[in-house]
């Protein structure tokens, strides 16, 4: 059986690959700064699907959190075949409104801590000749809209690179561009969703069955819904004068900056 690592699987999007993964047969480790809601994750999923799932409670926000998942990720007796980079979270405020310990908080957990985890984890998955990488960016990063889709975008170009560096080896690594997906992220974050429509919206099971999909097919980026495809291929003839315009008046409606 083979073993995938998920950073964030207690909620949203890494519930999601926690759900498929097991019931696909995959041994888990679940990554995540709560210990109770770990522990009761692993349970139900080692109840359900009859699979492995170990615990390891971490914040990825602190390098002490980084460090004992790049440990764990650069285990070769416990090898991991998979890892979703998904811990992630949005602030609430314009620029400058953000306090700069918040800003660089969400660099530390989209950034640095993506690409460590990755490192470690491909160092190994090379050396074995396989092995998978999905880096949890978002549609934000294809348009200016402050930190965080600047965060994203550096995911997306991060993944995209190192996958044609890594070409050849065996291991596949995809950057996940989704749009808004009911989950805590927006609660979490203070922000309110009653104005964003209906059609926005993915489910995130179904995102999580078309990524793991275009990760089989060799994609090194997936935004797995046509809606959203339509839109950022509209993002790509759009002048960037207006496009910033306007991904200035919806950030601000829609989405975290």
């Amino acid at each position: 059986m083979t073993t995938a690592l998920i950073t964030g699987s207690t909620a949203g999007i890494g519930a999601a690959f926690a759900r498929r993964l097991a019931a696909d047969g995959h041994n888990l480790v679940l990554v995540a700064r709560n210990t109770e809601r770990l522990g009761e994750q692993a349970t139900e999923l080692h109840d359900r699907h009859g699979i492995e799932a170990e615990v390891l409670t971490a914040d990825l926000a602190t390098d002490e959190g980084i460090e004992t998942v790049a440990a764990r990720l650069a285990d070769r007796k416990n090898p991991v075949d998979l890892l979703v980079n998904n811990a992630g979270f949005g602030n609430k405020g314009r620029y400058l409104e953000v306090p700069m310990a918040d800003e660089l908080k969400m660099l530390k957990v989209h950034c640095e801590a993506v690409l460590r985890l990755t490192s470690a984890a491909t160092e190994g998955m090379r050396e074995r000749g396989r092995g998978g990488v999905v880096n949890v960016a978002s549609v934000a990063a294809f348009v200016p809209r402050g930190t965080y889709g600047a965060s994203k975008a550096w995911v997306v170009q991060f993944t995209q690179g190192a996958a044609k560096d890594l070409a050849g080896t065996g291991v596949r690594l995809m950057a996940l561009a989704p749009g808004f997906v009911r989950t805590e992220f927006h609660e979490r974050a203070g922000m309110g969703t009653d104005n964003i429509p209906n059609w926005m919206w993915l489910d995130a099971d179904k995102l999580v069955a078309a990524a793991l999909a275009d990760l089989a097919r060799g994609k090194s980026l997936s935004i797995p819904d046509p809606r959203y495809k339509a839109l950022m291929g509209l993002v790509k003839i759009t002048p960037q004068a207006v496009l910033g315009g306007i991904t200035s008046k919806t950030g601000r409606k829609y989405g975290p900056q």
